[in-house]
């Protein structure tokens, strides 16, 4: 029987920290540069705004599919979508799939782009 309590005494996951474009630009020129993946759908990632080199696009739907994956490259992840409202999402949601290293990118591709 399963312990109708274990839901209330979970520990939750870790909450996911914001990084600005500065802060990722540091990140990226590390030696343990992070894994960036962006959640937007593949329209915006070709899109005009276009995409942070390297990012990889996996659409926030498709995410669950890929926690894994994502997991398995050991690598800090940060999520990027247009503003920070998707990313903010995937975090969580990577972070409840116990990836412990994820960040969103405040302001997203928006504040990358602005920040030239």
């Amino acid at each position: 029987m399963r312990n109708p309590l274990g839901r209330l005494f979970r520990k939750p996951a870790p909450a996911p920290r914001w990084v600005d474009v500065a802060g990722l630009r540091r990140l990226m020129a590390g030696e343990a540069a992070p894994l960036i993946v962006d959640v937007r759908g593949v329209d915006e990632f070709d899109g005009t705004l276009g995409h942070i080199e390297g990012a990889r696009n996996i659409p926030l739907p498709e995410l669950a599919a890929h926690a894994a994956e994502i997991a398995g490259a050991g690598q800090p992840v940060v999520c990027v979508c247009l503003t920070d409202k998707r990313s903010g999402a995937a975090a969580v949601q990577l972070a409840a799939a116990g990836i412990a290293d994820v960040a969103v990118l405040r302001g997203g591709m928006t504040a990358w782009r602005d920040a030239g």
